[in-house]
């Protein structure tokens, strides 16, 4: 089977690096599938999960919080500011996030504060989302 490394970075640290036969992320016009000989191409991704899958069929999930994605002939990049492992992810912090976001949302303050709270919504149920699937994943 051929394989293409993957590498996904954050502001922080290198959180993956490692040989894929696919990886699956959300860009801005939708979900792309990114296997080995793929055209190359450069993308903006939006906050939700990035997920690999290894040789041998493992599926590896992470949420990232937007970034780009970079598909070369050796190598698909992902950079993003905020990168984390599916197992890793903490429930009760992102639906703390999302309840606050959506209090600031309902009692529409400045406008700087409702864009911050719609990001920090848009977060916050992606990670969601990941969670959901990651235990999904774990059932089957």
């Amino acid at each position: 089977m051929s394989t293409i490394r993957c590498d996904i970075v954050s502001a922080e640290e290198e959180i993956y690096s490692g040989p894929v036969s696919m990886v699956v992320a959300t860009g801005e016009m939708g979900e792309l599938g990114i296997t080995p000989r793929h055209a190359p191409l450069i993308t903006r991704l939006k906050a939700g999960q990035v997920r690999v899958i290894l040789p041998s069929g493992e599926e590896q999930l992470f949420f990232v919080s937007g970034g780009i994605l970079e598909v070369q002939p050796q190598v698909v990049t992902v950079l993003t500011d905020t990168a984390i492992r599916g197992k890793d992810l903490d429930e009760v912090a992102a639906r703390k996030a999302k309840e606050e976001a959506e209090r600031i949302l309902a009692n529409r303050t400045e406008a700087i504060e409702v864009a911050e709270a719609q990001a920090q919504l848009v977060q916050a149920l992606a990670q969601l989302q990941a969670l959901e699937r990651l235990r999904k994943n774990l059932k089957h």
